[in-house]
């Protein structure tokens, strides 16, 4: 007979002051994430940066996930050393990265420097600031990794969605603040380096909360120890091997959500980074009043996400939440893309709409990967779509940046004694409405998966 023992898991309190730790350290990476995207003018103004300049910069934060494999490698050091040891590491990975792209951005060593690099040129201070940003990617991407896998060991047959749900609204609080308060903040020192130097200080307050955490997350090892001596638990199923990657890589139904994921994080991160200019150059708001209105989308998916997550757990209807929420970013975009759509009130509610949308995927793709994927792959499968998704978060920005500087000026004009151009912004738009009908088609085609293999994302989460 069993014996009645609970883990720490079982104890709501505990589950949830877990959560609350590993998400206020995702919150402090995803406050530097976005913390430019309202800087694009001041940029051009303060360190003369062009778009491409700027988009060179954005694209960097996939750099060494992508071309060097080092997200699919923190995944598989995820599933060999665990939670405790890879949280660990890529919180240090995140501080470091922040404190090259502030000295970057601050110091006036590289002012004026040409570098040549491999077959082209850029500037010493762009490509500096793209190292350690890309080397910040590389930390809070495993970080999201390892606190996605974290969430499935402590609610995995509880509320499962809203724990994602709720760690995402912590990260887009982290968004929100960037966009919100990044800008005042470099006004207010007149310095564009001041939110970073913040970034870096919040990033070393979230490196001793994950730290703390892991006092936790031992216990929690420690007492299923326990439970299965006790039991006379078996654990059936293999540790992780490297031939698993093939079993993820084969899997459709993984795929399908790896390729959803890229096309929608693609048309809504890239978005972000670019919402500020597009708010100056379409609507005429002021530019210091100019990140308020992209600052809705993150602030009103902290309330959305777990709504809808809570939906899926009690519900299910996963895959049919994911079609939704790609059907809202194609009328979002396809009426930003309209060029007399330029008043105000319409750019606020097409942001506020784009915030539902933006709750409807997220709150439903991450907690059906583990209906797909073991746990002891989880980490792995989590990683690489991640990858995946780093493809699209390095190319995209780049892309947008170059259309912007090659088809898109319009004029110039005086900011602070300095001359900066103007743009249409049409075509970047059409580019992110073309993203979201691709990803239409691949929420279709997990739909349809879901229902020939029966991993039950039309299911609730919660098992009575």
């Amino acid at each position: 007979m069993e014996k009645l023992r609970q883990t720490l898991r079982d104890s709501k309190t505990a589950r949830w002051t877990a959560l609350a730790i590993v998400a206020f350290t995702m919150l402090c990476g995803y406050y530097l994430t976005d913390v430019m995207a309202p800087l694009k003018g001041m940029l051009e103004e303060q360190l003369k940066w062009s778009s491409s300049d700027y988009g060179f910069f954005t694209s960097a934060y996939g750099w060494f996930n992508v071309f060097l494999f080092f997200l699919i490698i923190g995944g598989i050091i995820l599933d060999k050393m665990g939670v405790r040891f890879t949280g660990m590491m890529a919180a240090s990975i995140m501080v470091a990265g922040t404190a090259i792209k502030y000295w970057a951005i601050s110091t006036h060593v590289l002012d004026g420097q040409t570098w040549h690099i491999l077959w082209f040129s850029v500037n010493a201070q762009v490509f500096m600031a793209a190292i350690g940003f890309a080397i910040f990617g590389v930390g809070v991407e495993v970080a999201g990794i390892t606190v996605s896998k974290i969430i499935v060991k402590w609610f995995k047959g509880k509320e499962l969605a809203l724990a994602m749900g709720l760690e995402m609204a912590m990260a887009r609080l982290g968004t929100g603040l960037a966009i919100g308060t990044s800008l005042p903040l470099a006004r207010a020192f007149d310095k564009v380096s001041a939110p970073v130097l913040v970034c870096l200080i919040m990033l070393c307050i979230g490196l001793i909360s994950f730290f703390i955490y892991t006092f936790m997350d031992k216990k929690l090892d420690e007492e299923r120890a326990i439970f299965d001596k006790e039991n006379a638990v078996v654990d059936t199923e293999e540790s992780f091997k490297m031939s698993d990657i093939w079993k993820i890589f084969t899997n459709k139904g993984w795929w399908y959500i790896a390729i959803l994921c890229v096309l929608f994080y693609s048309a809504v991160f890239p978005f972000l980074k670019y919402a500020q200019d597009l708010m100056v150059n379409k609507f005429g708001v002021p530019d210091k009043l100019a990140g308020t209105i992209p600052m809705l989308l993150p602030f009103g998916t902290i309330l959305l996400t777990p709504f809808f997550g809570n939906l899926y757990d009690r519900k299910g209807k996963g895959a049919t939440i994911m079609l939704i929420g790609a059907g809202i970013l194609i009328f979002v975009h396809a009426m930003f893309s309209i060029p007399f759509l330029n008043q105000v009130p319409v750019a606020i509610f097409l942001i506020i709409l784009l915030g539902i949308g933006f709750s409807l995927v997220p709150s439903a793709m991450w907690p059906s990967v583990p209906k797909i994927i073991p746990e002891k792959q989880l980490g792995t499968a989590y990683s690489m779509i991640f990858w995946v998704q780093n493809w699209g978060l390095m190319g995209v920005p780049y892309l947008i940046g170059w259309v912007l500087d090659k088809y898109c000026i319009t004029g110039q004009v005086m900011k602070n004694g300095v001359e900066v151009h103007t743009y249409n912004y049409t075509i970047p738009m059409l580019i992110f409405m073309s993203l979201g009908i691709l990803a239409i088609g691949f929420a279709l085609l997990l739909k349809a998966e879901d229902k020939k293999k029966g991993y039950g994302l039309e299911l609730p989460n919660i098992k009575r």
